[in-house]
């Protein structure tokens, strides 16, 4: 029982890995259909924005949303540049929580972009863990 709750630092990698694969995995299929959708879907996704005052640009924001969410979703899944990747996906949380919050919806509404943003967060402060290509890629190089 006690090596079950205590932590080692394997069972930290292997939950950086299982957060990592399952955000991935949630976010492309989220963002592979607004890619998908064409100019006439980004234009709909992309007016969530009107929540932050923003009036204009909303295909090119609807497109940001679709690419932050399948293609943040797939470097998420692979461990490659897990924080760069974050942050246009934090953005894009924060966006949709206004936007359940602005269309009345409450925390209920919302609470499922506001987890999504902390677990986000929380790869952005911790980043990808040792099982990851960040990971792989960051060991110095032997020259012999």
């Amino acid at each position: 029982m006690r090596r079950f709750l205590g932590s080692t630092e394997r069972q930290l990698h292997l939950g950086l890995l299982i957060l990592r694969l399952g955000l991935g995995a949630a976010f492309m299929a989220h963002g592979i259909p607004k890619l998908m959708s064409g100019a006439e879907g980004w234009v709909k996704y992309g007016q969530a924005v009107d929540n932050l005052g923003i009036h204009f640009g909303h295909q090119a924001f609807g497109l940001m949303a679709g690419l932050s969410e399948a293609g943040g979703g797939l470097l998420l899944l692979l461990g490659l540049f897990t924080r760069l990747a974050c942050l246009p996906m934090i953005f894009t949380m924060l966006v949709a929580t206004t936007m359940h919050l602005e269309h009345g919806q409450g925390f209920g509404g919302a609470a499922h972009a506001i987890e999504d943003g902390v677990a986000l967060l929380a790869l952005l402060m911790a980043g990808a863990g040792r099982y990851s290509l960040d990971h792989k890629l960051s060991r110095p190089r032997s020259w012999s």
